[in-house]
């Protein structure tokens, strides 16, 4: 029974209706960035935590830090992507005008009682560093500092502001942390702060580039990586071609007798053992109702990647405090028909009768994933007390994105894809009896090949690891999505290839079992995990319950998702090989 037509156009917008609620808004006030004299200029402290460990962040007043007299605020913004990251803005309650200097004056006095130093000294054991905001422009600064011999502490006590200017606009701050005070109990500690305005030369566009580091990710080793994976790509798009013209000579010269296989054709092994398998080929895989719902989630991750990657190419989104997350869970939710018309298809292709389980499963395949692991950490950090709690409200708002937008559009896209493209069209009759797979050499068996297929797509893509790994992991800001895109094609240009001879090898050891070519591409996201613990053992100092589980667990998430789009990927190019090798011999 299909679905009314109504029916499907109401779902359809009222999904497209709740898409465009997710659409960020126009800013006002200070979030235009542009402001006329003596007008606030607001201060907002945002987090505190160890240097060492980027996701473990407090709000900034949980240190026993004073706030300023100004109580008053005129402006507050948060998105979905803002509390996804744990931003916890506060005001500073410092008096800002703009272009408007502020003497050196005390704001506020810290009556530092035996707790309270307890808290300033573990801080500064810990190397705890807190993050400000002015007009979006992120300030950093170090809470205190030990002695040689790590017995006494002191705390920095000045802020020294100095904000450039432009016209109307702000395009830099600096921050200068002076006034070394000792912890002493049972003292009063003045907190005090300045404010230089200086005119700058820097365009508003520009402001950012002092973040940025191109040092580290235009480095020399950063291009020669690009060049490595070229070369590899050459290589393989050079053997997948070979085998697919000599497969298609010999099938010729053995149908035409017009010419004789060479000596290469008689190393390369036996030609008849793909062909064998014709009537099984194209036979539904097992379990067919996950396999069809990976290879959809697959297509949409890669959809994911390739419309944010573009959208990084072409707007600055590290410019503004969680665009990237809220950019990215945008466009997953819009593309939800994506995942629905793949996987939709490939089902009823394969004979499924249960497409709404599919559908259902398709859908939250990802999101259970993200939102099962993201629950875990959430619960520690609660215990924690940090600012990557995620919000009960921000709960809400994730599950009504995906059941009233994701599963919407993913209903659209399983209807179309049944429709279009649900229809079995195999080049060869499929066997009603399964032919048995004989034994083959242990280098031949599907776990071996599954183990060895992710090593290469893994080598063209580690080295780009390491520098997203560090932007992320660390204090870079990544920008170079240009390379990322050149990485993405190149990934899927080998995955393919590697797939390719993978499947092609076990067609000639008569080996037929769809689920083979989707796991020697996705076993890539074993060597991407295995990578993230040389990571965080050599290339952090990360430590603690909090930073352990939250890098490890987002980790797995991510690789993950990498070996879901990369298993899409190959099944993909594989499924479009054998349907043209089958579809160009004759089969009696």
């Amino acid at each position: 029974m299909r679905p009314l037509p109504g029916a499907l156009g109401v779902a359809a917008a009222a999904a497209l209706w709740l898409l465009l609620l997710l659409l960020p808004r126009t800013r006002a006030d200070e979030h235009e960035h542009t402001y006329q004299d003596k007008e606030e200029v607001v201060l907002w402290m945002n987090t505190v935590g160890p240097y060492h460990n980027r996701q473990e962040t407090y709000k900034y007043f949980s240190l026993p830090f004073c706030v300023g007299s100004k109580k008053s605020i005129s402006h507050y913004h948060e998105t979905l992507g803002e509390a996804l990251q744990g931003v916890e803005l506060e005001f500073s309650g410092l008096d800002i005008k703009f272009k408007d200097d502020v003497m050196p004056a005390t704001y506020c006095e810290i009556d530092l009682d035996k707790e309270k130093r307890d808290a300033f000294v573990y801080a500064i054991k810990n190397h705890y560093w807190y993050q400000m905001y002015i007009d979006d422009l992120p300030i950093w600064g170090i809470v205190g500092e030990a002695d040689e011999n790590g017995e006494d502490y002191y705390l920095w006590t000045y802020k020294k502001l100095e904000i450039g200017f432009n016209g109307n606009r702000i395009v830099d701050v600096n921050l200068t942390s002076e006034g070394k005070v000792k912890l002493v109990p049972n003292t009063k500690i003045q907190m005090s702060y300045s404010v230089k305005w200086k005119k700058s030369d820097v365009k508003f566009e520009d402001r950012f580039d002092k973040y940025l580091d191109p040092s580290f990710f235009q480095h020399r080793i950063h291009w020669f990586s690009i060049f490595n994976s070229f070369m590899m790509v050459i290589f393989l798009v050079g053997l997948v071609s070979m085998i697919l013209m000599r497969t298609l000579r010999k099938d010729y010269a053995r149908y035409s007798k017009e010419e004789e296989m060479d000596d290469m054709d008689r190393d390369l092994g036996d030609e008849y053992g793909w062909k064998q398998v014709h009537g099984d080929v194209f036979r539904p895989s097992s379990h067919p109702l996950i396999f069809s719902s990976l290879i959809g989630s697959g297509c949409q991750i890669f959809a994911v990647s390739l419309i944010v990657i573009i959208v990084a190419m072409i707007e600055d989104l590290y410019t503004e405090r969680g665009s990237m997350l809220s950019t990215a869970i945008f466009v997953y939710a819009a593309t939800s028909p994506v995942n629905g018309y793949f996987g939709g298809s490939l089902y009823a292709r394969q004979g499924g009768r249960r497409w709404i389980k599919q559908m259902f499963i398709g859908a939250f395949l990802i999101p259970a994933m993200v939102c099962g692991t993201a629950f875990f950490i959430n619960f520690i950090a609660i215990y924690y007390h940090a600012s990557r709690a995620i919000p009960f409200g921000t709960m809400v708002a994730v599950c009504c994105i995906c059941f009233f937008v994701i599963l919407p559009l993913n209903l659209v896209g399983t209807i179309l894809g049944r429709n279009l493209s649900g229809q079995p069209n195999f080049p060869c009759r499929v066997n009603a009896v399964p032919r048995p797979i004989p034994e083959k050499k242990w280098f031949m068996e599907p776990a071996v090949i599954v183990c060895l297929g992710g090593i290469l797509p893994f080598g063209s893509i580690f080295i780009e690891m390491y520098f997203i790994f560090t932007s992320f992991w660390a204090y870079k800001i990544y920008y170079v999505y240009g390379f990322m895109m050149l990485v993405l094609v190149i990934l899927c240009i080998v995955t393919v290839c590697v797939t390719i001879v993978c499947t092609y090898f076990l067609l000639n050891a008569e080996d037929y079992r769809q689920w083979t070519s989707f796991l020697s591409a996705a076993s890539t996201a074993i060597y991407v995990y295995m990578y993230s613990f040389y990571y965080y053992f050599f290339k952090t100092k990360m430590y603690g319950l909090f930073q352990t589980s939250f890098y490890f667990g987002y980790m797995a998430v991510f690789s993950t998702a990498l070996g879901i789009m990369c298993g899409a990927i190959g099944y993909m190019g594989t499924s479009a090989f054998v349907r043209k090798i089958y579809t160009n011999v004759k089969i009696d």
